[in-house]
């Protein structure tokens, strides 16, 4: 689309949602520069790799001498840094906010973890299903009776995460082009996948019998609102909840 045509993006490569983060913004036309570490296939073609279309790339092993150097001069020309490593690894490794911002004070440092920088999960390994068991949003997303499960990666990965954190560093970015101040970006997806549900928890009814507007898939067991398997063994999906809908 060409719209952030200009804006440079460093991404440190690794595991969770950054990439598809760094993806975004590069479908969006900013240059996403992607630092990877040296594994066999680090900087050859992976065309199975989707997340890393449309961004260069550079292997890097940042705890090999010089490297730390190396990387700030990546920052030096940067309006913005995508990071998915636990609370405190990018302070261990040199390249923390304070490290960078004092390098780059127009710098947005775009941070996404599952639990947040501090708290008591903070430090705690988990996947997209504990970030968004503990939210609310599974329970929203399995039908009643049915053992709670969801698309893996989209409500908290994806939803909660990358998309929450692409939308801070672009307001980020906006703030710095005024007045060329840098900040913290700071995205967890037990966070972002809580605030997606605003609008369903809206719908809810105070009391079930009064309603029909839930937003909790066939939680009232209406006809008009499930899935139905069919005689070739495939599923139909019914959702008439408004009139003209309904036949």
């Amino acid at each position: 689309m060409g719209v952030l045509r200009g804006v440079k993006i460093i991404e440190m490569v690794g595991m969770g949602p950054g990439p598809f983060c760094g993806m975004l913004l590069a479908d969006l036309g900013a240059d996403v520069i992607a630092v990877e570490r040296p594994a066999k296939d680090a900087g050859a073609p992976r065309p199975w790799s989707i997340c890393s279309r449309g961004k260069r790339s550079i292997v890097l092993d940042i705890k090999k001498p010089g490297a730390v150097d190396t990387f700030l001069e990546l920052i030096d020309g940067a309006d913005a840094l995508i990071e998915g490593n636990r609370p405190g690894v990018m302070e261990r490794l040199g390249i923390g906010p304070d490290v960078c911002l004092a390098r780059r004070p127009s710098l947005v440092y775009g941070r996404m973890t599952g639990w947040g920088q501090y708290g008591p999960l903070s430090k705690a390994a988990a996947h997209d299903a504990n970030y968004i068991a503990l939210s609310g949003a599974l329970w929203f997303a399995t039908q009643p009776g049915q053992p709670p499960e969801a698309p893996p990666t989209i409500l908290g990965d994806v939803a909660g995460g990358a998309l929450y954190l692409a939308v801070g560093i672009l307001a980020g970015i906006l703030r710095a082009r005024q007045d060329s101040t840098g900040q913290v970006i700071d995205a967890a997806m037990v966070d972002g996948s809580a605030h997606l549900l605003n609008l369903l928890v809206s719908f809810l009814p105070i009391d079930y019998d009064l309603s029909i507007a839930n937003a909790r898939p066939g939680a009232l067991g209406k006809h008009f609102d499930r899935t139905y398997v069919c005689s070739d063994g495939e599923w139909i999906v019914l959702q008439a909840m408004e009139p003209q809908f309904y036949v």
